[in-house]
């Protein structure tokens, strides 16, 4: 059988999502959902949607909602590219914009699929690592045909200086795309970078921020051109009617997404106050997760200890950069104080 599959493909390792439990009792807090409701207004969206139009293919260029994209980022449709989840959004670039003798850089530790999109496509990877304090610095004659650069980056949760951001993008001989998968949960972010500079690209996801992973619909902002080449090879009809229809109504109910993103901020400082009463390294939050170093008890033992009890984080002990923390997405406070608790009776030698 070996034959028959590319040899690239028997090579790479695949990507390995957080786990999905299907326990009712469990405290998920491992894959950076949002745990609050989306707007109300999807549900009257669904109750509304009449059968019959399942029957006929999607509008393929999800026109209206990439309407109410561009109302929110005041940009232009032809500015705006929707997709299957902002992992299409990032496999797509990788197909448009890197030549097959071409790369694809990123930071390291960033997100784990870039690397895998990559190795998909069968073109060089170029990582940068990050300091020992998760800063970056481009080595000095650095290049690449693609740069995915997350920010706030994950699974660290920080955000980096945007001038600095600026200036790489200004000095980069190929496209950037910034990753904003967490932006809503930060102060600031790049859109404007976008739309002022013909080699960037945004993303944006309605996984995190809208309470709406479970429809799978990312997108991004970047120049026409740039667009308009993502527009030419992406499958015929990428995003489902409903999903087109429940992101649109989400996107334009601006109040729910900032109420459900201010109850998290608030929450995660809460929580982060409490970790360092414990004695934890916690990372400055930007994010809808917290960047977390147990001291006193390793993280691998804290997250077996804690999977115990029914409580899931993530642990990337794969890698030795990442192997001394545990990365706690923010639940509600519920949910939270059972994960305080949990972590205190754990470190008092309960069970």
């Amino acid at each position: 059988m070996s034959d028959l599959i590319r040899k690239s493909v028997q090579a790479m390792q695949g990507y390995v999502p957080g786990e999905q439990p299907k326990e009712a009792d469990i405290v998920k807090l491992n894959t950076n959902e949002n745990p609050y409701l989306p707007s109300p207004d999807v549900q009257d969206i669904l109750s509304m949607v009449d059968i019959s139009v399942l029957s006929r293919y999607p509008d393929p260029v999800c026109m209206e909602l990439r309407k109410a994209i561009a109302g929110l980022h005041g940009c232009d449709v032809e500015n705006v590219f929707v997709g299957n989840g902002s992992d299409e959004v990032l496999a797509l670039c990788i197909r448009a914009f890197v030549e097959r003798d071409g790369s694809v850089g990123f930071f390291d530790p960033s997100y784990s699929l870039y690397p895998i999109l990559a190795d998909i496509e069968d073109v060089e990877k170029k990582p940068v690592s990050l300091d020992a304090g998760y800063g970056w610095q481009m080595p000095a004659d650095y290049a690449a045909s693609l740069f995915f650069l997350t920010h706030p980056n994950a699974p660290t949760s920080f955000v980096y200086d945007k001038n600095s951001i600026e200036s790489f993008v200004k000095n980069f001989g190929g496209v950037v795309l910034i990753d904003e998968a967490y932006a809503d949960f930060a102060e600031d972010n790049c859109m404007d970078l976008a739309l002022q500079h013909e080699n960037v690209i945004v993303a944006r996801t309605l996984s995190k921020s809208y309470s709406l992973a479970g429809i799978r619909l990312g997108y991004c902002v970047g120049n026409e051109a740039l667009i308009g080449a993502m527009y030419k090879i992406k499958d015929s009809y990428n995003v489902n009617y409903l999903t087109q229809e429940i992101a649109r109504v989400a996107i334009l109910d601006q109040d729910t997404m900032k109420a459900n993103v201010s109850a998290i901020v608030e929450t995660r400082k809460m929580v982060a106050e409490k970790l360092e009463e414990f004695g934890f390294e916690v990372g400055k939050s930007k994010t809808n997760f917290l960047w977390v170093k147990p001291l006193g008890i390793g993280a691998k033992t804290l997250f077996e200890a804690l999977r115990k009890k029914n409580i899931i984080v993530r642990y990337f002990g794969n890698d030795e950069r990442t192997r001394d923390y545990l990365r706690v997405t923010v639940g509600t406070a519920p949910e939270m104080l059972k994960f305080l608790d949990a972590t205190e009776a754990i470190l008092n030698g309960g069970e």
